[in-house]
């Protein structure tokens, strides 16, 4: 069963330590290395903002909506058990004007997104844009 928490401070070197993680990094928009002082201080300002998805009480992904902006990681030990999905659904419960940007070619994160009702609306600075069909006429 899949439990979504708060990204508490209990939390915040998890999301460090997966957004470093090298098996992760092609998803993501930027390949960079985050310290723990710029952690620290990114989830100061953001964490109120943040989701972290437990499977047996282990950390077993993340989401978060920056100017709604979604950010979706899932720990490859859980992919394929529903963690993004989960992580997904719960952020657009709390921030339902979020969008994705998704870099051409990251096939998974695309399937992610159709699978949660996403759809593509169009590209912008050499990303795809997907919103939720619902929303996607606005």
């Amino acid at each position: 069963m899949i439990e979504i928490a708060a990204a508490s401070c209990l939390y915040h070197d998890f999301i460090r330590q997966l957004r470093n993680d090298q098996r992760v990094q092609g998803g993501f928009l930027e390949h960079v290395s985050i310290s723990s002082a710029q952690q620290d201080v990114y989830m100061t300002k953001f964490a109120s903002r943040y989701l972290v998805a437990l499977i047996a009480d282990q950390p077993a992904g993340y989401a978060g909506s920056i100017d709604n902006d979604i950010r979706v990681c899932t720990h490859p030990e859980f992919q394929g058990r529903g963690v993004g999905r989960a992580l997904i659904n719960a952020i657009m419960e709390r921030f339902p004007e979020s969008q994705a940007r998704i870099k051409p070619g990251n096939h998974a994160s695309e399937a992610l997104f159709l699978a949660c009702g996403f759809k593509q609306v169009g590209e912008s600075d050499g990303l795809l844009i997907f919103r939720r069909a619902d929303l996607a006429a606005d």
